[in-house]
């Protein structure tokens, strides 16, 4: 089969971590010329670092996405070292899960959130622009969520947020037709990727998991305790709950994974026993 992904010129943001980190390594192990941006300094030069050790071509900046100024150079940095930018992966992100009642708490996290989730994804695709209109083509991917299929409780700023990227996403694609193919990644819960580290209530996981509630508390306190019985950390098994975060990356280079006049418009993938309800 040919493949799609070697040779590609990829900028991925939040490559720090998760699943820009996975993405990163799995595209440049496969041939692809990578632009990691992340905040953290130490953390996306350790990406980069991996990559280089294991013979890829990567490149690593600080950047902040809520600045347009940082993206921008992020993907000049592609162009300038590697001739060009054919796919924009815009990662970064933060799930700050709160009720309305913990505003007190939760609000500062609510607007690094909406800077981040909206504006940060805004400037990633306003970043690539000019050069994939320039050379005719182009790919965004841009990293949704499930959340944002429909308004639960305690998710309200999250997934208004990633509502507005599915927005964002669909007006660039029309925009754009015939010259850059947008792809919306709407990841299900993935225990393994830090996300949760920026929930201000963890009670706020209700919205999502519904009258599974009872059951998903006691699934991963099992999991965390090493006790989740059977086929249930299995990928192979039906009753398979919580997806590993290479999942999601290969879903992400699946899409990515095509030819130029072939796109994948949204993709979500699941963990077949999984709990949500969206």
């Amino acid at each position: 089969m040919t493949d799609h992904i070697a040779g590609k010129t990829i900028v991925i943001t939040g490559a720090g971590g998760g699943f820009g980190r996975l993405v990163a390594g799995k595209a440049a192990a496969r041939g692809a010329l990578v632009t990691c941006g992340d905040i953290n300094g130490e953390a996306v030069r350790e990406t980069v670092d991996a990559i280089l050790a294991a013979g890829g071509r990567a490149q690593a900046l600080v950047a902040d996405v809520t600045r347009l100024e940082d993206v921008t150079a992020l993907v000049q940095a592609s162009v300038s070292a590697h001739g060009g930018i054919d796919v924009m992966v815009n990662n970064a992100g933060i799930m700050p899960l709160a009720f309305f009642a913990d505003h007190a708490a939760a609000h500062a996290a609510w607007s690094r959130c909406i800077d981040i989730n909206i504006k940060g994804v805004l400037n990633g695709m306003i970043a690539a622009y000019d050069p994939m209109m320039a050379a005719g083509r182009g790919q965004i991917v841009n990293l949704s969520s499930i959340y944002g299929n429909f308004p639960v409780v305690g998710a309200a700023v999250y997934g208004a947020s990633k509502a507005a990227v599915n927005f964002l996403s669909e007006s660039f694609r029309v925009e754009t037709r015939g010259k850059i193919k947008v792809t919306t990644v709407k990841p299900t819960g993935v225990p393994a990727t830090g996300l949760a580290g920026a929930i201000v209530n963890p009670a706020a996981v209700v919205g999502i998991v519904g009258h599974n509630m009872p059951e998903f508390m006691q699934a991963m306190g099992a999991m965390g305790e090493g006790n989740l019985a059977g086929g249930r950390l299995d990928p192979e098994e039906m009753d398979y709950v919580a997806l590993a975060p290479e999942h999601i990356a290969d879903a992400i280079l699946h899409a990515i994974d095509q030819p130029w006049g072939v796109s994948i418009g949204d993709i979500t993938v699941r963990a077949a026993g999984d709990h949500f309800i969206l």
